[in-house]
């Protein structure tokens, strides 16, 4: 997912995101530990992600501040 795209979303919705990110990001150890991950690299594809959001979200509240 591209900054872009996270910007162009309210709070609300990034918020959401982030906990699906999440979600995703634990079935992912899940497959990891039982041996059948498909696409290791979506690991740190999703870690990425979750601090893109952290930081668009940090900007967001300073903002309207």
């Amino acid at each position: 997912m591209k900054a872009s795209e996270i910007r162009n979303m309210t709070v609300p919705e990034v918020e959401h995101k982030l906990l699906d990110i999440k979600e995703q990001l634990f079935k992912l150890r899940a497959e990891i530990t039982t041996g059948r991950i498909e696409r290791p690299n979506r690991f740190c594809s999703l870690r990425r992600d979750i601090a893109r959001c952290y930081t668009i979200l940090k900007e967001k509240n300073s903002e309207g501040h």
